[in-house]
């Protein structure tokens, strides 16, 4: 009889170090806000390996940076219902222009999928805020970052006994944020809304 003995490597989910750690963030908050914090004042929280379009994850982490946690978490869910959409900036090749509600940029998408992803992250970036004793509505994201995952491998039957791949890749979400002074919280989203 041949016992078969996994390695421990499989059964671990592949470990991803932070991209930044809290003295990055307390020079960023330094250079960007002019204010200096503490290593208490940060929080982070991370969601692994969902299955969400990196590109479109993307997008979000670059238009969310800078908001606070109640601004972005009113924005995803605005994009969930379809209120408002998310101004796609890096990957537009074949990109259809919308009637969007800011000045200067018509690429926009509604990445409905996405934002729910966001907003169990960002639900969680708040609780681990208000575990810490942070005031929750100065907390700003400073960092977010995306990170691929492990790629799910399927298969699909074709004729003649051939397959053809069928992937899927899965996405690790990472925010991290910092509670600022009131005079430095930014009051409303930094889009420049159309004159008319």
């Amino acid at each position: 009889m041949f016992l078969y003995i996994c390695p421990l490597w499989s059964l671990v989910m592949a470990r991803i170090d932070w991209s930044v750690d809290a003295e990055d963030i307390i020079r960023r908050v330094k250079d960007v806000y002019g204010v200096s914090i503490t290593e208490d004042q940060v929080v982070k929280a991370r969601g692994y390996e969902y299955r969400i379009s990196w590109k479109k994850a993307v997008e979000v982490a670059r238009f969310i940076r800078g908001f606070t946690i109640k601004q972005a978490e009113d924005y995803m869910n605005k994009v969930i219902k379809m209120e408002m959409p998310v101004p796609i900036r890096r990957f537009t090749k074949k990109q259809a222009h919308h009637t969007t509600p800011w000045e200067g940029w018509p690429v926009a998408k509604w990445p409905v999928k996405v934002a729910k992803a966001y907003l169990e992250v960002l639900k969680n970036l708040e609780n681990n805020a208000s575990y810490r004793g942070l005031n929750v509505d100065n907390v700003v994201i400073i960092h977010a970052a995306i990170h691929k995952g492990r790629k799910i491998r399927n298969y699909m039957p074709r004729a003649f006994g051939r397959s053809t791949p069928w992937f899927q890749d899965t996405v690790t979400i990472e925010l991290v944020g910092a509670e600022l002074p009131a005079d430095n919280v930014p009051k409303k989203l930094k889009l420049k809304q159309k004159p008319y």
